[in-house]
Formats: structure tokens, C-alpha cells, sequence
């Protein structure tokens, strides 16, 4: 059976720079955009263009792909074509003060309107109390003074007359009016009274008590003049009153004619000012020092009254809003009431409700991370709510966990009506799928970024373009066209297939910024290819210190590997180590013992619970494929044994399947497998060899252990043919392989393997 050796033009697909119609990226026409996803994009125009209830957008992909840079971009191009909001505002409400009034107004006049109370409200303590200075009010004030002191002085002259014809005088007390007994022109004394019979002082009291029922009559008509005197004197205030206020709220009015609860909100505020004269009743310089000193406290809050709180401005945007909250708490998310300290409590009015990132947003867009809000105390919760309710609703977040309730502002609720859209990685996408109904239902719309992209030269020149861009954004050396051939290539191993490029950006922009920072400290004038190449050099030399030490082990034979020479039962296996943004490969021994009995094929790892799920599937698989191949006619009385040697860590990945087949054969025929050849590949109960993942790091682990024991050029690795498009290999391993010194062959299954 013939068996394909791999030749070096195959081990890695170089991009040719005279595809490029430049020297260098400052000559390249930006005829070619940077690279946008064609099915996220379309997507996320889909779901921005449908106005319909749910049809809110989840942008998903793995980080780096440009969901954040497009979805920005998508929606600001959106925003601006569409129609700016109104803007929104909290008043007092003179009926229930707990629940202030939201109300609305084109863009742009809730500032005016605000501005325009102001005035007003600064003109009325101005006005008001010269009104009450004019001769007119004076001479109306003092006449009906002046008829109620008649009134009362009349009443009470009859009725003291009254009490001197009965033989009393009437004194005047802090305690009341009091009836004396007279004599002649003057009161009675004490012991002239002891001195009358007892029938002239019974008589004296009898007519005593008559008149103190009528002089309790006569002083309730006073108090009533009284009264009355006041309601005409507070009827006269309101009339003056009435004048100074109504031409200035009527302007106001008319401004504002065409909107409802403007005029409502205006009437209210007029009726409850001259409910409240007294606050405005000062002297000219007591009303001065009112508009630029400190107010006293009472009058504070009845001003405060009148003052506009403006939630939302409008006046200087242009289109819709698009909000990007970067941290959405629950109070930035939906708005707060504020308190301040006095007198020992917390206090707080309308004044001091301030706007959530939803308030801003509404008639817009609203742009939120996934992660952020779903790891945010009752923000989801919140955010589900206002999309449910279509209103936004600020509400204080303590009172559901307080064990006394206490009074606190319920602001009336706004309407709302945005498309929100969250970005996130798939598998929250997949966790809120099947995990909240809501999500279902709010969220119709998936965006999904890819991170990777077909290799074709149309995306190759938008490499070069998303080059350029950066160059120009972050002030950096362009690139020679042969950099920018040695960027894709990077960019096709980072997608580890020839045949793609990946379209995490971050990454690119990385190994960018990286080469200019070499460039410069070799004072060049344009990045050249080995500055990209030192770039991705040093980016592994940064991140390989636990690869670098365990070659030191293998050097050492402290981790037992054999390159050389020939065994039953042993072969070197591979594997990849992912240390976080650094993936290497290295060999593992891999053995079998095979003798008499019924066990079947035993995994070690699995026995003591260090190999993963997937790893434990493969020994099952390859279980299947003996018994398929051997035990057709008779049972298979076999028990094998594999084992990872000198591995303390849990294994996982069905990549060794093939390998550990190998393996047992040798160690049941007794035919020595060669240590100088690693395997990699997982299989099939039929025996085909199946693709794996990190062949480039696995071939590439086991050419520098060769090369640290020192190469005899019959050294190699057998890889899965199905992965020959995903091989990406340094130019290093790539020479080695051409002169002969490396080898790598590929198998379709084990058979050829064998």
C-alpha cells in the first residue's frame, strides 16, 4: 500500500504579493472597504429596518470579529436617516406631590420651556410684590379695613351701651370681655358689692348672665366680620395677584397653546400661586436678594414647585439617539431618585430624578454587552420589564428589600420605544434561548459574526485595506506589500486552514501595532516582512515559557520521549497545550500491555477519572473498531491496557484514538512500532482516520523535540489526510520537510497507518 509522503510546497499556502496593486499601504486606493461579515451585517440591517414588537437584535461571535465596530457603525448610519425624539420632562404635580408628571415636547423645546419658567417664575416675585405696593391696592385694602373696624366698633359700642343701661361696665381682658357692676359712671367695688343684699346681688347676676349670652352673640358677628374681612382682603390679594400673574402665564399659554398638558400644567401652577401669595408678599429688596441670595427655607420649597426638571434634551441631536451604556446597572439602566441630607433625614422632590441610559435612548438605539448586563444585579430583570411594559418606570430598587416601607417618589411612567441591541458570545445567546421564554420573544433577531472567512483574493485585498486603515487611524509605518503577504498568511494559520482567513481582527491589529514597533527600533522607513515576522516571533517568545520548560524536561529525559530506534507497545503520541492565547504542541508516550483475559481495552486514564469525556469516547470507538475487525467468528478474549505516561494532568480529545490503535497492534503482534514517527489522528470504528484540531502545533511540537535530540532524517509525524487544508507550518519545519530531514505523511486509515 502506497503511502503519500507530503512534499514542502504543500505544508503551507503562500500568499503571492504581487497581488496587491501597491508598494506600500500608503499607495493602496481604498477602493476595497475593510472587511465587514456579510451575515452578521445583513442581519443587523434586518433587525434595525424592522420596527415590529420583539424584533430587538443579539449581536453574537467571538471577540475581535468587529461586532462592536460594526454595530456602531450600522446604527449610527440608521440613527441619523431617522427622526429625533421628544424630549421629556418631570413637573410637580399639585394633586398627588408623591407622583410628579412626565410630560413631552418636540426636540429641543423642553429646554426652552424650562428656560422660559425661569423667567417667568423670577418676573412673578418681582411683579407680584410691586403689585401689592400700588395706591389702588392700598386705598381697596384700606377700605375694607376701615368698613370692618366701623362694623366691629359699632357692634361693640351697642352692645357696651347695652351693658351700661343694664348697670355694667364692659372691660376688655387678655382672657375675653367682662361685665362689671357700675355705680353712677364708674365699677362697683369689691366691698360695695359684699355690702348689697342678697337679693340685689342675685338680681345683679341674673341680668349678668343675660348680657354675657348677648355679648358672646355680638362677638361671634365680629369674629365673622372678621373672617369675612380676611376671605375679602385674600379675594382683593388674589385679584392683584391675578393681574400680575395672568398676562405673564397667559403669554406662556399661548406659546404653548397646542399642547394639552402644557396648559394644564400652567393652569395648575397659576391657581397654586395665588394659593401661596404670602411667599411672594416682600419688599422689592427682600424679592432681589430672593433671586440672587439664599431663600429661606419655606419659600424654597414652594418655588421649587414651579421649577422644571428636564430628563431628557434633545435640542442639539440630530437624528435618533444611540446610547452605548458601558456599565448598565440597574439604576444606569433605568434612571434614579436622588437624596440629600436635612435635618437629619433624606429628602428629595421631582428636582432630583435623574435619567437612566433608556431614557436617553428612547426613540433610538440602545447598545448594551451581554455579559455586562446579565452579570449586573437585577438589571435583566429591569431591561425585560421596560421591553414588556413599553414604559420606563424609575422606581427605587431598596424599597423591595427594606422591612419598613417608607414614602418615597413614584414618578408617573414614560412610554418608550427603542431597539436595543446586546452584543455577546454564542453560548449566552444559547443560555438565554433555552433558559428565558422572554429572550425568545424580545430578542428575534440573531446576528452572528463568524471568526473566519473564506481566502479568496477579493478578502485578501480587504486584509490590505483593514491594514492601511489602521496605519492611518493609529499614526503607524505602512507595510510593504511583501508585510502585508506575510499578515495573511499569519492570518490563514491563525484560521489553521489554507483556505481561510480569521476575522478576529484584534489579533491582526495586534501583530500591526507589534511590527511598527520593531520597524522603529530598526529606524525603518515602511514595515517590511521581517519586521512581521520578528513581531509574531517575539509574540510566542512572550507567551512560551511553560513550552520552553518542559523542553527542558524532555532534553533532560525527565520527560521520557524516544526519537530514535524501535518498540512494541510504545508510540508517541500528540497533543496541544492551550496556556491562553498561546498554543503549542508536544509528545506524549503513549503505551499498551496486552494479555489474556476479558477486560477488553482498559483506559487507565479513565479508570482513575483524569480522561475527559471525549477522550474516554474515542477508547470506546476504538473497542468498537477491534471487535468489528477481530471478532467477527470468535469473542475477542483480550485485555489491553493504555496508558499516558508521565501525564498528571486530565487528557481529553479523541486526537490519540488512531495512535492508541497502533499501539495495541503492535503490542498483539509483537511488531515494533518506530519511535521516530509520531501519530496523530482520531478514528472511526471502520478504521478511517479522522481530522483533528492543532495539526500545525502538534507537528511542529514534535519536529523541535527531534531537533532538540537532534535530527537523523528519518524523523516524522503521520498525520490525518483530511487535514492537509489546515496545514500552516513555520517556514523552519516547512525547510526541514525540503531537505529532507522531516517528514510528513498522510493516512485516510489505519491500515496505511499500520
Amino acid at each position: 500500500m502506497a503511502i503519500r509522503e507530503l512534499k514542502s510546497a504543500e505544508l503551507k499556502q503562500v500568499c503571492d504579493p504581487e497581488i496587491f496593486p501597491f508598494k506600500t499601504t500608503a499607495d493602496y486606493d481604498l477602493g476595497h472597504e475593510p472587511f465587514h461579515q456579510e451575515r452578521g451585517v445583513t442581519s443587523l440591517g434586518f433587525g434595525l429596518s424592522v420596527k415590529s414588537e420583539g424584533y430587538n437584535i443579539f449581536v453574537c461571535g467571538p471577540a475581535g470579529t468587529g461586532r462592536n465596530t460594526q454595530v456602531k457603525k450600522s446604527v449610527y448610519e440608521i440613527a441619523a436617516k431617522d427622526r429625533t425624539p421628544d424630549d421629556w420632562l418631570y413637573v410637580y404635580n399639585f394633586v398627588h406631590e408623591d407622583e410628579p408628571v412626565a410630560i413631552s415636547l418636540p426636540a429641543g423645546r423642553g429646554k426652552i420651556l424650562k428656560k422660559e419658567i425661569d423667567e417667568m417664575m423670577n418676573e412673578l416675585k418681582i411683579e407680584i410684590p410691586k403689585a401689592f405696593e400700588s395706591e389702588d391696592y392700598e386705598k381697596r385694602k384700606h377700605s375694607l379695613l376701615k368698613e370692618y373696624k366701623q362694623k366691629r366698633d359699632d357692634t361693640l359700642q351697642e352692645i357696651e351701651n347695652k351693658a351700661f343701661e343694664e348697670g355694667f361696665m364692659l372691660k376688655q381682658t387678655a382672657t375675653g370681655a367682662i361685665l362689671v357692676p357700675r355705680i353712677k359712671d364708674r365699677p362697683m367695688k369689691t366691698e360695695e358689692y359684699e355690702q348689697l343684699s342678697e337679693e340685689d346681688r342675685e338680681k345683679i347676676e341674673r341680668k349678668k348672665s343675660e348680657l354675657h349670652v348677648k355679648i358672646e352673640q355680638v362677638l361671634t358677628e365680629v369674629r365673622i366680620m372678621e373672617k369675612d374681612a380676611k376671605n375679602r382682603i385674600k379675594q382683593l390679594e388674589k385679584e392683584v395677584a391675578l393681574f400680575s400673574v395672568k398676562h405673564i402665564i397667559d403669554d406662556l399659554r399661548y406659546k404653548y397653546r397646542e399642547f394639552e398638558n402644557i396648559i394644564e400644567h400652567l393652569n395648575r401652577v397659576q391657581e397654586d400661586i395665588l394659593s401661596n401669595i404670602d411667599v411672594f408678599k416682600e419688599d422689592e429688596e427682600a424679592s432681589t436678594a430672593a433671586l440672587f441670595g439664599p431663600k429661606a427655607p419655606g419659600k424654597e420649597s414652594v418655588f421649587k414647585r414651579y421649577q422644571v426638571n428636564l430628563l431628557v434634551d434633545h435640542s442639539y441631536s440630530e437624528g435618533a439617539p444611540v446610547i452605548i451604556e458601558p456599565n448598565p446597572t440597574y439604576y444606569n439602566l433605568i434612571g434614579r431618585i436622588e437624596y440629600v441630607a436635612q435635618f437629619g433625614s433624606m429628602a428629595t422632590d421631582f428636582t432630583m430624578i435623574s435619567p437612566g441610559a433608556l431614557h436617553k435612548a428612547n426613540g433610538g438605539y440602545l447598545i448594551l454587552q451581554a455579559m455586562d448586563i446579565i452579570a449586573t444585579f437585577m438589571a435583566w430583570d429591569a431591561l425585560k420589564r421596560v421591553i414588556r411594559n413599553h414604559e420606563i418606570k424609575v422606581e427605587d430598587i431598596n424599597e423591595q428589600f427594606r422591612l419598613i416601607t417608607t414614602t418615597s417618589l413614584k414618578p408617573k411612567s414614560i412610554p418608550c420605544d427603542m431597539k436595543i441591541i446586546m452584543v455577546g458570545p454564542p453560548w449566552l445567546y444559547q443560555m438565554l434561548y433555552k433558559y428565558d421564554e422572554d429572550f425568545r420573544k424580545m430578542f428575534k433577531v440573531k446576528a452572528d459574526f463568524d471568526d473566519e472567512m473564506n481566502r479568496d483574493d477579493e478578502k485578501i485585498k480587504k486584509y490590505a485595506a483593514f491594514i492601511k486603515v489602521r496605519c492611518k487611524e493609529e499614526n503607524l509605518r505602512h507595510f510593504e506589500r511583501e508585510a502585508v503577504a506575510t499578515v495573511v498568511e499569519y492570518g490563514a494559520r491563525l484560521a489553521e486552514d489554507k483556505d481561510k482567513l480569521t476575522a478576529q481582527f484584534m489579533y491582526i491589529a495586534d501583530i500591526i501595532r507589534e511590527a511598527n514597533y520593531w520597524a522603529g527600533k530598526d529606524h525603518a522607513e515602511y514595515i517590511r516582512t521581517e519586521h512581521v515576522v520578528q513581531a509574531i516571533q517575539e509574540k510566542y517568545y512572550r507567551s512560551n515559557l511553560i513550552e520552553e520548560k518542559m523542553s527542558e524536561l524532555i532534553d533532560k529525559n525527565i520527560l521520557m520521549i524516544d526519537v530514535e530506534g524501535e518498540k512494541v507497545g510504545q508510540i508517541n503520541g500528540l497533543a496541544v497545550y492551550d496556556t491562553g492565547g498561546y498554543m503549542f504542541g508536544k509528545p506524549s508516550r503513549i503505551t499498551v500491555t496486552t494479555f489474556m483475559g476479558k477486560s477488553g481495552v482498559v483506559d487507565i486514564e479513565r479508570q482513575v477519572k483524569m480522561g475527559g469525556n471525549i477522550h474516554s469516547k474515542g477508547v470506546l470507538i476504538l473497542s468498537g473498531y477491534l471487535g468489528e475487525k477481530f471478532a467477527q467468528k470468535f469473542p475477542l478474549n483480550l485485555s489491553a491496557n493504555i496508558c499516558f505516561e508521565q501525564s498528571y494532568d486530565g487528557i481529553d480529545g479523541d486526537s490519540a484514538s488512531s495512535t492508541e490503535a497502533y499501539c495495541i497492534l503492535s503490542s498483539l503482534s509483537g511488531v515494533p512500532l518506530k519511535q521516530y514517527i509520531a501519530v496523530t489522528g482520531s478514528m472511526n470504528q471502520h478504521g478511517d482516520v479522522q481530522p483533528i484540531g492543532g495539526v500545525n502545533e502538534k507537528i511542529e511540537g514534535f519536529y523541535h523535540v527531534c531537533k532538540l535530540k537532534g535530527l537523523n532524517g528519518k524523523q516524522g509525524v503521520v498525520i490525518p489526510k483530511a487535514n492537509l487544508r489546515h496545514l500552516m507550518l513555520k517556514d523552519e519545519v516547512i525547510n526541514a520537510v525540503k531537505n529532507g530531514k522531516f517528514h510528513i505523511w498522510a493516512v485516510t486509515n489505519i491500515g496505511e497507518g499500520i
